[in-house]
């Protein structure tokens, strides 16, 4: 015993004589690669913000001489259900309740779709056929919207026109946002099921297993206990899916027919915001006339749209987040 302890005090008296004798560096040494990489993952946040605010700025200084135009009444262009530019009538409300109408269908196929789709591979599809159909999954998002506008137009409206259509009765147009909602939903539905997946498969595994424990079944724990934890998510991706639907152009633009019709029925042909870009911005519109100025003022609601929808996803996802330990 006295000998470990004189051991022990030789050990601490050389160890005071060390740190009296020397010091030891503590401080951050610098490290290039390390700062490079800090430095490209700056500038990359810099770039995407400033892009942002240049985005808001040309939508911003194009759409003000638009709102102060005396020819444009503000209370008019929210809540006239006319809109032809060339007449000087600037209600909006006909193309904006086409792009909901279009968001709405497209969210009733994707949504019990992309759930669905979550909640196979995350609950029920072993590893193997996970690794096969998730990516199979995700390809149709990688599919050009080109292609689903034709596809809209050319299997799609005359499926639906074979259906409902009757001899000497046209009950669905062919160009109608019928059509375009159903293939904007096959479009976004990868969108909700990589999302949702990803936040079913991030729930604890205990959670399962006590489930479980209680004799549950696979179904009720993955509708009971596995789902709602992971709501936060899965709201957070159909929102995010809702922007994505609200904001797409081309197969709007190729199936949903042009003429900023103001109709409710989803049979007939109607312009969303993004289509009505499409087409008239190709045409042949002359720099600062009211016309050129209307796109940025569409653009800019647009904007302000999709805006709101992302901060009520973060708010939804603070909301219902749960933090496990």
């Amino acid at each position: 015993m006295e000998d470990q302890v004189g051991v022990t005090t030789g050990s601490n008296v050389g160890a005071v004589g060390a740190t009296q004798t020397g010091t030891i560096d503590l401080s951050k040494k610098t490290r290039i690669g390390e700062s490079i990489i800090q430095g490209l993952l700056f500038f990359c946040g810099a770039v995407s913000i400033f892009t942002t605010l240049g985005i808001v700025f040309v939508l911003a200084s194009e759409s003000i001489p638009f709102f102060f135009d005396p020819r444009v009444g503000l209370v008019e262009f929210f809540t006239a259900t006319t809109w032809q530019p060339q007449i000087e009538q600037f209600g909006i409300a006909p193309l904006v309740i086409s792009t909901l109408r279009v968001a709405v269908i497209a969210l009733i196929v994707a949504v019990p779709l992309g759930i669905g789709s979550a909640i196979y591979l995350s609950e029920y599809a072993d590893r193997r056929v996970r690794n096969v159909l998730k990516p199979t999954l995700e390809v149709l998002a990688g599919v050009p919207t080109v292609v689903y506008g034709y596809f809209a137009i050319s299997f799609v409206t005359p499926l639906l026109r074979g259906w409902l259509n009757t001899p000497g009765s046209e009950v669905i147009q062919i160009y109608n946002t019928l059509s375009a909602g159903l293939v904007v939903g096959v479009l976004i539905t990868p969108l909700i099921a990589s999302m949702s997946e990803d936040s079913l498969s991030a729930v604890p595994s205990s959670l399962r297993q006590a489930s479980y424990g209680l004799g549950a079944t696979r179904f009720e724990t993955a509708i009971r206990v596995v789902t709602p934890a992971a709501l936060s998510g899965i709201l957070a991706a159909v929102i995010i899916a809702t922007s994505r639907a609200v904001g797409e152009t081309m197969v709007v633009a190729i199936a949903a027919g042009a003429g900023p019709n103001f109709t409710f029925t989803p049979l007939l042909a109607a312009e969303t915001m993004t289509g009505h870009i499409a087409r008239i911005s190709g045409g042949d519109l002359s720099y600062q006339s009211i016309d050129y100025q209307s796109i940025f003022a569409i653009g800019l609601v647009l904007f302000m749209m999709t805006l709101a929808l992302n901060i009520v996803s973060r708010i939804v996802v603070a909301r219902f987040r749960e933090v496990y330990d």
